[in-house]
Formats: C-alpha cells, sequence, structure tokens
C-alpha cells in the first residue's frame, strides 16, 4: 500500500513513512493511491469477532507489509484490552432504528482512544524498528489531546507536545491531560481557539528546518493512520445491523471531519451505508457547505459540545481530493485559495456528488440541552452535548426505512456542567477517575506566536534528550 498528498508535491510514502510523517511536507494530507475492497463474503466472514481481532482485519491492507499481521493482531489485542466495556464498542437501541454505538469506553472516555491506544503501539513498534525518535505535536478542541497524552506517555523514542484553547476545553477535558506526570509529555494553554492551535501545528509542520530538527509527528487526524484506526467499529456496527446484506445509515456528530471520513472509507471498502449525516453545533462550516456550498471560515463560537468549537474542517481536503477525480494539482489551488479568501470554492459537480451521500445539520446550545432532556425522559439513556446533535440530527434526517447508527462519541461524565443544565443533576466520572478534580495539574501558557511554541518544544525536547 502506498500513499500519496493530495497536494502531489511531496514523496509516495509507505505506512510507516505515513504513520511517522503525519502532515505532507507539500502540506497536504496522506491518501491511499487505491482503496482496499472487502467482498461480500469477506465481509460475512468477520461477524462475531472480537473487537480487536475485526480491527487487526480491517487495518491490514493500510499496513500492507510495513508490519506483519501477527504483530499488528496483538498490537489490537493489547490497545483494546482495557476498554471497560467486553464488546469495545457496543451498540444500544434507542428507538425502532435508532443505535448508538458507544465508543467512550476507552481510558480517556472519547472516541479518540479507538486510534490511538493503537497508534501509541504502532509507533512504539515503528520507532524502534527504524532507530528513531520523534517528537509529536498536535492541537485539540478537547479530546484528541488527552487521548494521545493516554497513548503516549512514558513511551520510547517519543515526545509528545500537546496544543489546547486556554479556557475552552471542558474542566475535564483538560485535567486529563493536565494531570499526566510522564516526563515525556508537555501541555501548552494557548491564547485562542482551536483553529488557532491547529494553525500552529500545521505552520510547525510547514517550517522545513524546525520540522527536520525536531523529527516532528502528528496524532491528529491529519494523520492516516488515525483515519484507518477508526475504520473498524463502522463496519463491526454495520455488520451487527445486518451488513453486508442490508443498508445502514451513519450519522457522526464532527468539527473536524476525521470520524465520519473514516466511516465514508469503510464505504469506499465495501460496507453497504447509504447516508451520512454530518451533525454539527452552531459552529456549522459543514452543514452550510453542504446545503449551500458554502464553506466559508467564521468566528469559532463557544459551545456546550467544544470538540466541534472548529472552523475549519481539516480532514475534508481529503474528500475534497476523492471528489475532484484525485486531482492534486486542483485540490492544491483550491486549499491555496481557501488559506487566501476563508472561502472554498468546490467545484459545483463536485459538490453536488458529495450532497448524493451527505446531509448536514446544525443544533445550538438550547437545542442541545433539550435533547439531553428529550432523550434521557424518553429512554433512560444519557448523552453527552455531541452525541445529542448527532441524535438530534438523526430525528430530522433519517433515510426511512433503514438502521441509523449514531456515533456516541464521549461519556457524558466529561461534560458534567451540560448534563447538570439539561436533567438536574451531574454524572459520575468512572471509578479510575473518580479522583481526577483533586490531582495537581501541569501546563504551560503560552500566546499564539509560533516562535514561541517553537521555542517551548524546542526546549523541550532537548530537555528530554539530556
Amino acid at each position: 500500500m502506498k500513499y500519496v498528498s493530495t497536494r502531489g508535491q511531496a514523496p509516495e510514502l509507505d505506512f510507516s513513512g505515513v504513520l511517522l510523517a503525519g502532515l505532507a511536507e507539500d502540506g497536504g494530507l496522506y491518501m491511499p493511491q487505491s482503496w482496499p475492497v472487502f467482498s461480500k463474503e469477506e465481509l460475512r466472514a468477520l461477524r462475531g469477532l472480537p473487537y480487536a481481532e475485526l480491527a487487526a482485519r480491517v487495518i491490514a491492507p493500510f499496513v500492507g507489509d510495513c508490519i506483519p499481521f501477527k504483530e499488528l493482531q496483538a498490537m489490537c489485542r493489547r490497545a483494546y484490552a482495557g476498554f471497560g466495556h467486553a464488546a469495545t464498542v457496543p451498540l444500544v437501541q434507542l428507538g425502532t432504528s435508532i443505535f448508538a454505538l458507544e465508543l467512550f469506553h476507552g481510558p480517556t472516555l472519547a472516541f479518540k482512544d479507538l486510534a490511538l491506544q493503537l497508534a501509541g503501539h504502532l509507533f512504539e513498534y515503528v520507532l524502534a524498528q527504524k532507530g528513531e525518535r520523534v517528537r509529536i505535536v498536535g492541537a485539540t478542541s478537547g479530546d484528541t489531546g488527552s487521548a494521545a497524552i493516554e497513548a503516549m506517555a512514558g513511551r520510547a523514542n517519543i515526545d509528545i507536545t500537546i496544543l489546547h484553547p486556554e479556557g475552552r476545553t471542558s474542566e475535564v477535558q483538560r485535567r486529563q491531560m493536565t494531570t499526566v506526570t510522564a516526563k515525556n509529555v508537555l501541555n501548552i494553554a494557548v491564547k485562542g481557539n482551536f483553529d488557532d492551535c491547529q494553525d500552529l501545528v500545521k505552520a510547525m509542520f510547514g517550517d522545513a528546518p524546525f520540522r527536520k530538527e525536531m523529527g516532528l509527528s502528528a496524532v491528529n487526524s491529519i494523520n492516516w493512520a488515525r483515519i484507518a484506526g477508526q475504520i473498524p467499529y463502522y463496519v463491526a456496527s454495520a455488520l451487527a445491523l445486518g451488513a453486508p446484506d442490508r443498508e445502514v445509515a451513519v450519522c457522526v456528530p464532527t468539527g473536524n471531519f476525521g470520524n465520519v471520513l473514516a466511516a465514508w472509507v469503510a464505504k469506499q471498502m465495501g460496507l453497504p451505508i447509504a447516508k451520512f449525516i454530518v451533525a454539527s453545533n452552531c459552529n456549522d462550516i459543514l452543514t452550510r457547505f453542504l446545503n449551500a456550498n458554502d464553506m466559508s471560515v467564521r468566528t469559532v463560537a463557544e459551545s456546550y459540545s467544544p470538540s466541534m468549537d472548529i472552523g475549519v474542517s481539516s480532514n475534508f481536503e481529503r474528500l475534497l481530493y476523492a471528489f475532484v477525480g484525485s486531482n492534486a494539482e486542483e485540490t492544491a489551488a483550491i486549499m491555496a485559495d481557501f488559506r487566501v479568501s476563508g472561502k472554498m470554492a468546490v467545484p459545483e459537480a463536485a459538490w453536488r456528488a458529495v450532497k448524493c451521500e451527505f446531509v448536514g445539520f446544525t443544533l445550538d446550545d438550547p437545542g442541545t440541552l433539550a435533547e439531553i432532556a428529550r432523550t434521557y425522559r424518553e429512554s433512560g439513556y444519557l448523552a453527552d452535548p455531541h452525541t445529542a446533535v448527532g441524535l438530534a440530527a438523526v430525528r430530522d434526517c433519517a433515510p426511512v426505512g433503514l438502521p441509523v447508527i449514531v456515533a456516541a462519541t464521549a461519556h457524558p461524565a466529561k461534560f458534567p456542567d451540560a448534563i447538570e443544565k439539561a436533567v438536574g443533576f451531574r454524572p459520575a466520572l468512572p471509578p479510575r477517575l473518580a479522583d481526577l478534580y483533586e490531582r495537581d495539574e501541569i501546563f504551560t501558557r503560552a500566546p499564539n506566536d509560533l516562535a514561541h511554541i517553537e521555542g517551548l518544544v524546542r526546549a523541550f525536547a532537548h530537555r528530554n534528550m539530556t
């Protein structure tokens, strides 16, 4: 399996190269040259497998010859062994045709654990094989940071720096990052929003001398390994509902587009997903695009669903590349103009093709609280604010006659303030995190300034080297 950049000016890489590179040297995102396709018989053969076994088989074509299959199997088993549910990603029926796919039973109570727990093992294996060291830098709107830190803390040959927007995550999300004491972890609270953090990370990768000096790598969903690690749970849930002999729909609350992109990739691999419902909060760039071809940047507003407080959906570039016929030159030109103008000129034909598969939905904070309350009242199910946006989207947009898989992306206890406003009580953290509010926090405050951030990353790397 070879990977190419969406902008066409970076070298082709294998899976190991893409894992360590993260962002392509030309600023693009890596994509497989072709999609591996599973036949109906091969998909049926995955039914009933333990989740770790299914994940290894689904991810194996993307890994290719870089990692022996038995090693990949062992990594998947270790990655998911500590999850808090025997099914790893259980389905909970909430209505006649609505199923919550619970993706929050990992160590940090969010869907990011599914990909990042595995990524930690992948990084460790590949770095040991190559005898190299990397400095991972990432930006988080809430959940990626804690999941990445949990996955990478204490691992050999890895330093990890996570940028989060100061004051714009929930307290639980922040503390899950800032109370980790491993010496290879640096948390930076940036004065700004998530897009500022994401731009700083991209700028560090775009600074070629700094990138080479530090040996930078990424764990945001700009890293293809993140997408690959999210595909299996869509396969597992669709198979449980009758695929490949029955079509399903998928609803994903998303800001950065990575989670719903993984579902779309599963369709390219043979999974019969008839419709993708993209659920957004008040930061609705994806919904505006799907409804009116308006992919324009607006000021990011704070919300009860902070992981979706994103103004620019980085992973959309991968879908754009696919829908303009894998034309890297056209993709690069569109993205360059978007960077300057703040409005993405998606060709009309590509937009209409996307609309055939995707539908957008947006929900504000009052609507989110109302949906949390309604779901709890009608079914006894306590949904976090992000999942609630997805459930409301299903009520509004779900195709008739199909089972709908709603990605339940986070545990409600991560957002106690919003939950209390909606239902009148604060959900308890699981026992392993019961003392989270009592732990000491360690983080560095910094301005939204590239030189300052690079200085912090460099000093941290040099400290760890000595």
